[in-house]
């Protein structure tokens, strides 16, 4: 397939993606009537991941398949990929996808088919159906995509891999992939530095970092920082509208048991009956948890945050423009095509095979 091709086909599947989403008919009478033909299919994919994985409610699968409806255009496509002289000759990339997220391995299978190479995918069982659902209707615009695209059970014959797991697995990873050209992707999160001024505004669309997904993502905000305790109530307060995620089981749960285990070891926390709040200078917190720190002198959490960076995927915050993974109040969860997972640029990993 030509890169034209591969773009077409990208460009086709967001809009396949936007009418799931919307049922909306497009200019191209032939592909409206294509995605009606797919409709029942999509439907079937969508409810079935839901009640494969309850943290994939419907609202979230909506959203992931709308942040890729509105990437996935031949602009934004070509202006992703313009910097990049991809070699002639394909190479098999394969690619062990995470489940944490709906369709979180997806950009790592763009991003593989878009540079010209082979993808051998071995998918989480936590999130295939959404994935297999993408992967089917690209072989249904082109069948050369059959060749170009495998799901697996099993690694082999592959000439570089892209790996995203744990900080256990990474090790396990690693050693099993260590002899090719790898990108092995760790536990990251995401952090929020405050430094009084905020707008209520602000602090509203810090609930967009802190509960969408529910908290499972890398991206996610984990840990505040805060010039005062004085700030936490008026925290409290504009992510109140929030409050939903505490009707869903899993997270209610999660929220139960972390509130009985600081009951029990008589820790100190805030709480407002969705969410707790512990003073913790740990970056990652469990679900329904956000772990705090008093600051004294930004720039003493500037340089920390510099230097453990490898563990750290955004920073949300005013003072924060100029650390390199700032990203804005509420946009932690709507990353570009140019944001890559652990801040490593996967177009140019693969140019460079």
């Amino acid at each position: 397939m030509t890169f034209e091709q591969r773009i077409s086909a990208f460009n086709e599947l967001g809009q396949f993606f936007n009418f799931i989403i919307n049922n909306d008919s497009i200019k191209d009478a032939e592909l409206t009537e294509k995605f009606e033909n797919w409709k029942e299919e999509a439907e079937y994919a969508v409810s079935d991941a839901e009640a494969y994985n309850n943290w994939f409610t419907k609202d979230n699968i909506t959203l992931a398949l709308k942040s890729w409806a509105k990437a996935l255009t031949e602009e934004n496509l070509l202006a992703w990929t313009k910097d990049y002289p991809f070699a002639e000759t394909p190479k098999n990339v394969g690619i062990i996808m995470a489940g944490n997220l709906p369709l979180v391995g997806f950009h790592d299978l763009l991003s593989v088919v878009i540079s010209g190479n082979n993808a051998l995918i071995k998918t989480s069982s936590k999130d295939d159906k959404l994935i297999k659902l993408a992967i089917k209707y690209l072989y249904s615009i082109d069948e050369n995509f059959k060749s170009i695209i495998q799901t697996v059970e099993r690694l082999e014959n592959f000439d570089a891999v892209i790996a995203t797991g744990s900080n256990n697995t990474a090790r396990y990873f690693e050693q099993y992939f260590g002899k090719v050209p790898n990108i092995i992707r760790k536990n990251r999160t995401s952090v929020a530095v405050l430094n009084g001024s905020e707008t209520d505004e602000e602090l509203k669309k810090l609930g967009n970092d802190l509960f969408i997904y529910f908290g499972l993502g890398c991206r996610n905000v984990t840990k505040l920082y805060v010039k005062d305790e004085a700030q936490l109530p008026k925290i409290f307060e504009a992510i109140f509208s929030y409050g939903d995620v505490i009707n869903h089981p899993k997270y209610a749960n999660n929220y139960d048991y972390n509130r009985a285990i600081f009951l029990l070891g008589k820790d100190e926390f805030l709480d407002n009956n969705f969410v707790l709040m512990k003073k913790d200078t740990a970056l990652h917190s469990p679900i329904a948890v956000v772990n705090f720190e008093v600051y004294e002198d930004v720039n003493d959490v500037k340089n920390y945050l510099i230097e453990n960076e490898d563990q750290i995927q955004c920073v949300v915050g005013n003072d924060m423009r100029d650390n390199p993974n700032y990203v804005e109040f509420g946009q932690t969860q709507f990353p570009k095509l140019t944001d890559y997972a652990d801040n490593i640029d996967t177009l140019k990993f693969l140019a460079e095979l």
